[in-house]
């Protein structure tokens, strides 16, 4: 598989391994597909331990810390784009860009309204559309309490956010798409 549909997890100090959701971790890496129940899978079955080749100590909640980190990561390429002037939120400000060509990517809050998503992929045509993270989280990176409708310009941060949020959907598959 291709590494943007995997995790790398290293053993950190004291044997405990550790997920390096940027791949930036000295190290060993230990990849695995990013989806929450083959992780699980490798916890259960001690497989961490096989591939180190060695004892290693693993989190129970591995999974869920995945998860978070890879939020955590969704939030930060968002706040980065939203201070260089290449992210807005609100539906006025979203479908201007749209109506502009501005934007590459359109974002949805997963537990937002269908209704506003619904005229806002009508204006975005072909766009990609990432419904993966909910209010409170998109909320995180445009310094507000919730945020619904983004939409990001194209570029690096864009694609960087893009490659996270599709190993994000492993871990929340029932977001997966964005018309449900």
């Amino acid at each position: 598989m291709p590494k943007t549909e995997l995790v790398r997890f290293v053993v950190g100090p004291d044997n405990i391994v550790v997920p390096d959701v940027a791949g930036r971790l000295p190290g060993r890496g230990i990849w695995l597909s990013a989806d929450r129940n083959v992780i699980k899978t490798a916890c259960a079955r001690n497989l961490f331990a096989f591939a180190a080749r060695r004892q290693v100590q693993v989190d129970n909640a591995l999974d869920e810390q995945v998860e978070q980190l890879l939020v955590r990561r969704c939030t930060e390429f968002l706040g980065l784009a939203r201070r260089a002037g290449q992210a807005v939120s609100g539906f006025v400000k979203v479908k201007g860009w749209l109506r502009e060509g501005r934007a590459a990517i359109l974002l949805g809050a997963s537990d937002g309204s269908m209704d506003g998503r619904r005229k806002l992929r009508q204006t975005a045509g072909d766009l990609p559309e990432v419904c993966l993270l909910r209010a409170t989280e998109l909320g995180v990176a445009f310094g507000r309490d919730e945020t619904v409708h983004a939409a990001l310009a194209p570029g690096g941060l864009s694609e960087g956010f893009l490659e996270t949020a599709a190993r994000l959907s492993g871990f929340r598959p029932e977001n997966r798409k964005c018309d449900e």
